[in-house]
């Protein structure tokens, strides 16, 4: 397989040792089990989650996400609509986050595998 950059196997959630294993079982919209991680990477073998509670930090990745788009949507608001009430920002705000929760959860895993765990890219797998 060609080599593959960083950049694209966080955005194709590939393991973070061979690039080639993805980390889910199942498409990132599954109507069940969105965030079902395999155990092991199906092609070199490392194990994902090395201890339990593991990816507790992913959740401070996660909530960088969320503040991230909430900024983002609050200041498009602000300018686009000329500072509207404050329950357009609630309610604009809330349904950005809950409409990107199920890529901020599999996006904040896969960049605490890739940038945070020190897990080191192998080309020879």
């Amino acid at each position: 397989m060609a080599n593959v950059s960083k950049l694209q196997a966080v955005s194709a959630g590939l393991c973070p040792r061979c690039r080639q294993g993805k980390i889910f079982k199942t498409p990132l919209y599954a109507p069940l089990g969105f965030g079902e991680m395999n155990e092991f990477c199906p092609h070199c073998g490392l194990r994902f989650e090395v201890e339990p509670g593991y990816f507790i930090g992913a959740m401070y990745v996660s909530y960088a996400f969320s503040g991230g788009l909430a900024l983002i949507l609050g200041f498009t608001l602000f300018y686009l609509l000329d500072n509207p009430p404050g329950w357009v920002y609630a309610l604009v705000v809330s349904l950005g986050v809950i409409i990107i929760a199920p890529i901020n959860f599999r996006l904040s895993r896969v960049v605490w595998l890739h940038y945070v765990a020190g897990i080191r890219y192998d080309p020879a797998l």
